[in-house]
Formats: structure tokens, sequence, C-alpha cells
């Protein structure tokens, strides 16, 4: 190893390429092992996939990786919500206040496409069809397996980084070795992949400058665009329904015939764009949505975890992807004060980032009930209108929380405390009202100073 730092990430999906640019560019030695085959071979093998929103968190990521410019030649903008009413009327709800506030739709396979070779340029070796199945932490020893031919390949390793993943082998193994707490809480909700394809003359079936959204209590569908002309649909269902409702569930809709029956009664507009609807339904299992809680995320100097291994969460804040990114950014960082001694350096990024996850993690379940639930709700539009003129009238304290979350870079943590008081206020204000008119504007923008600090950058 010529005397260079040498690390082995297990896992070669978006935040492993990442993470493997950024290491490669500070002079590490990296080796990466994969279980799928080379996507530029044969193909890209995401299994379900929710699409990929892009915020600033994982755009900064990008930047330090050198590759923002290439990834964005990719993306398509998405400058909020367009909520789809059962009586087919459509309301854009904005992410931001212009289009210097919007967030990105990525195709996977094409970003971690990019991602790959942008890591082999750097200099790490990427290893595929090596699914890692045992360690020996104390001798550094791993085995491998490729699962075409179930031939083992043994490694040396100084150090493993986990980046494969929510079912992550690194993480079992790990567990089996400290234990670690591990506990996932699965969401009693699960969804399903389906396509709208391309319009006849080649462009996109509805606006594609939007994430599209049909509520409808506590279940709902949602379609990303795509820079190929198509969107990603994914439907969101309970498991089961609840007792004595026709509310429907992965239990009740089973069929291709069922499925048409349901788009007929609660998504009427969106079912003419998927022609087709009932072969996917029939094709695409259901995917499970969980959050992943550990009590630790590294072993002394010997590995440590980030992003899916370590902290999963559910889709529905976006920023899966965005935290994973933050979490390269801050291990290769951490790894770059403390190269020395990495179990400082990994006990210094878990307490600097398990936090954020948690927050993070909570935010994101809270944002499906307002996804699915609020979005069309009039307390909840109204809250929304006098938060944007809280915002104008103190740019620098009160912001709002999907701004922090996404068009701001900090800690997770901080977002979530101050969106708590945040909601306080508006729902205090607005509670009994139907309008803004007749607030006690002096009184609100008192409040608003002696409970929010001003946010540094905010303005």
């Amino acid at each position: 190893m010529g005397g260079r730092r040498h690390l082995t990430l297990v896992g070669a999906g978006l935040a492993g390429s990442l993470l493997a640019i950024l290491l490669s560019r500070r002079g590490w030695e990296v080796d990466v092992y994969e279980r799928r085959g080379d996507p530029r071979i044969k193909g890209y093998e995401s299994g379900r996939s929710i699409n990929l929103a892009l915020a600033e968190r994982g755009r900064h990521a990008l930047r330090a990786a050198g590759v923002e410019e290439e990834v964005m030649r990719q993306a398509v903008m998405m400058r909020g919500r367009m909520i789809h009413g059962l009586d087919g009327s459509l309301q854009l709800q904005r992410y931001g206040r212009d289009d210097s506030e919007v967030i990105w739709s990525v195709h996977r396979a094409d970003l971690n496409i990019t991602l790959l070779e942008a890591a082999e340029r750097a200099g790490a070796r990427i290893h595929f069809h090596r699914r890692l199945h045992t360690v020996d932490f104390d001798a550094g020893y791993a085995r491998l397996i490729d699962d075409r031919d179930d031939q083992p390949h043994d490694i040396r390793f100084e150090t493993l980084v986990g980046s494969d993943g929510a079912g992550s082998a690194l993480r079992a193994e790990m567990v089996r070795k400290a234990g670690f707490g591990e506990r996932t809480e699965f969401l009693d909700h699960s969804y399903k992949e389906l396509t709208i394809p391309p319009a006849e003359d080649g462009g996109f079936m509805i606006e594609p400058h939007a994430l599209h959204i049909w509520p409808r209590g506590r279940y709902m569908c949602i379609a990303l665009p795509n820079d190929e002309r198509t969107f990603t649909v994914t439907l969101f269902l309970p498991n089961h329904g609840e007792p004595g409702s026709d509310e429907p569930s992965f239990a009740s809709v089973r069929s291709g015939a069922e499925v048409r029956a349901l788009f007929e009664r609660d998504f009427p507009d969106a079912l003419p764009l998927i022609p087709d609807l009932e072969r996917d339904w029939e094709h695409h299992p259901p995917g499970l949505l969980g959050t992943l809680y550990l009590d630790r995320w590294h072993l002394g100097n010997r590995a440590v975890l980030l992003g899916d291994a370590a902290h999963a969460m559910v889709p529905f804040h976006g920023q899966g992807m965005n935290c994973a990114f933050e979490d390269c950014v801050a291990l290769a960082e951490a790894m770059e004060r403390d190269a020395g001694d990495l179990a400082s350096a990994f006990a210094a990024f878990e307490a600097e980032r398990k936090p954020n996850a948690r927050a993070i993690q909570a935010m994101a379940l809270e944002n499906y009930i307002e996804m699915r639930d609020r979005v069309d709700d009039p307390d909840f539009l109204l809250q929304r209108e006098l938060e944007r003129t809280l915002q104008e009238r103190h740019p620098a304290r009160f912001v709002p929380h999907y701004t922090m979350v996404t068009f701001m870079r900090i800690p997770y943590a901080v977002a979530l405390e101050r969106s708590a008081i945040q909601r306080r206020i508006l729902e205090q204000a607005t509670a009994g009202r139907s309008d803004l008119s007749g607030l006690d504007w002096d009184a609100l923008d008192r409040q608003v100073h002696g409970a929010l600090p001003v946010l540094q950058d905010a303005a």
C-alpha cells in the first residue's frame, strides 16, 4: 500500500461512491466492495426506489466532491407541491420564496453511475459482485461472496466503513459483535411504484417542475419528474384499513382490477396518465417503510456506519440521500482532523451526526402526516400564509421549517427545535380564525423576538 492510509468501504451506492471520492481526494487509498454487478455493464439493479429529491445539503456535498455541475445537468427542478384535489383542482404550494429556493428530482441510477465514475477517476478501486458475508474484527479479516458462483473472496482490512444501506451486512456483523441496541420501527403503511410515461410528443404529461401530491387523508399518491420525461409515481396505503371503514389498504387492494377501481374513485385525474397501472400493481411488491435506530455507529477504530446503514428513515421529507451525503462530508472531515486516531474521529463523527439524524428521522415521520392529510386543510393553509408573513417581517428570526431543512445547512436538531417553537406561534395565532384580519401584529412581533434568536445566515 506504499505507506498510504487505507480504507475498505462496504457498499458502492450513492453514499459509498460519494465517500470514496471525498476520501480518495484527501489521500486515502480506498477499496469499495459492492454486492451487485457494475450498473454500467449490466443495468441498474436498484430494486424498489422512491425518487430522490436533491436539496442544498446534498448539493454542498456534491460540490465538495467536484461533481455538482455534472449531476445538475440531469436534474429536474421542482418549485413546490402541486396539490391534486379530488375534484380535479390544482394548487401549487411553493417550497420557497422564488426559484432560488427549489429542490431537484434526480434519477438514482444516473446519479449512482456519475458518482461511481468520479470515484474511479479519484483513484478508488471498486469491486463488484462482492457481498459481505462475515467479519473478524479482531483479526482484520472479512469474507465476501460472489453470488454468481457462491465463491468466497477473503480480504484483510484496517478499517471498514459501512455505506451499504438499510439492510447493511456490515451493521449486522457489528451488532453480532457488540450489540448496538439495534431496533427498527416500521410504519403501518407501505408503498408501490408506478410510472407515468412521456406524452406522445415526447414531453411531460403533467407539470414537470413540481412534486405532485394527491392527498387523501390516511393515504396518498405522489409523482416526481425524471429527466427522460417520465414521472415515478408512488402510492402509499395503510397495510390494513381502519375497522368498519371503506379505507383502501394493501389488505383490500390486491388485484389490478381493485387498484383501477381505487384510482377511479380517489385519483381520477391520475388514472389516464398511468397506462400500465394494473400490470405494475401486480408485478411490483409493496415496499416497507421503517426507521432504524442504533445506540452506537462505530466499533473502535475498526468500523463505522453512515447513511441508511446507521439511521434509515421514511422518505417523506426527501432528506434520506441529503442526510447521507452530509454524513459523508462530516466523516471525511473528522478523519482528516484526526487521521492518527480513527477511533476518536469516528466517535466525534457519531457525536456530531447522531442527534441530527434523530431529528430528521422525527421530522420525516411528521411530514408524512402533513403530506397526506394537511396540505389541503384550511387551517394548515392559513398557518402557511401567516408563516410567509412572519418570514417577511422577521427574515433572520422566523425561518420556515421547510427552508431550514431544505435550503440551509443548519443542524437538523436546531431546525427541529425552532420548528416546534414556530408551530406553536402559528397554531395559537390562527386558532379559530378563517383569515389573518384583526391579528395583533405588535404582540406577534414581540413573541417572535422573545422566542426566536437570530438565525445566522437566515436573511
